[in-house]
């Protein structure tokens, strides 16, 4: 048995590819557009885990509500800086729901509300402004 990909809903392709691409630092490796089924298809994976892929599903024309999102769980990523990548997100307009506080973990939500767990590689010591900042919302 070899694992594939994990698959998200999204609503907007240009926010979505945003936030993976732009904020997370993931890599769009093919897309396919179906024509007869409404949808498109993109594959985005990790610098260090290509073998593992993130699928973005876009039903064209959908206005399904897709919810919080709470029932997926989350998505998880090892970062080299989790406070520049929080500092990169934050700047993006995206807000950190559990800033890194320990210098270790993060949580932050994608524009469809997937939840986003960030974890140092290894950690780093606390630092302002994320030491003292609370949690916003849910994750």
């Amino acid at each position: 048995m070899k694992y594939l990909h994990s698959m998200i809903r999204i609503r907007d392709v240009d926010a979505s590819l945003r936030f993976f691409c732009e904020g997370l630092g993931l890599r769009e490796t093919r897309r396919m557009e179906n024509e007869a089924g409404k949808f498109t298809l993109i594959f985005l994976v990790a610098p260090e885990s290509p073998e593992a892929e993130v699928e973005l599903t876009y039903n064209w024309g959908s206005d399904e509500d897709y919810g919080s999102a709470r029932n997926f769980g989350h998505l998880a990523f090892r970062v080299d800086d989790i406070y520049a990548t929080c500092a990169r997100l934050h700047a993006m307009g995206y807000t950190i729901s559990r800033p890194p506080r320990d210098g270790h973990m993060a949580f932050v939500r994608s524009p469809d509300l997937i939840s986003i767990e960030l974890l140092q590689d290894g950690h780093l010591p606390p630092r302002e402004p994320w030491a003292s900042m609370p949690n916003t919302g849910v994750w």
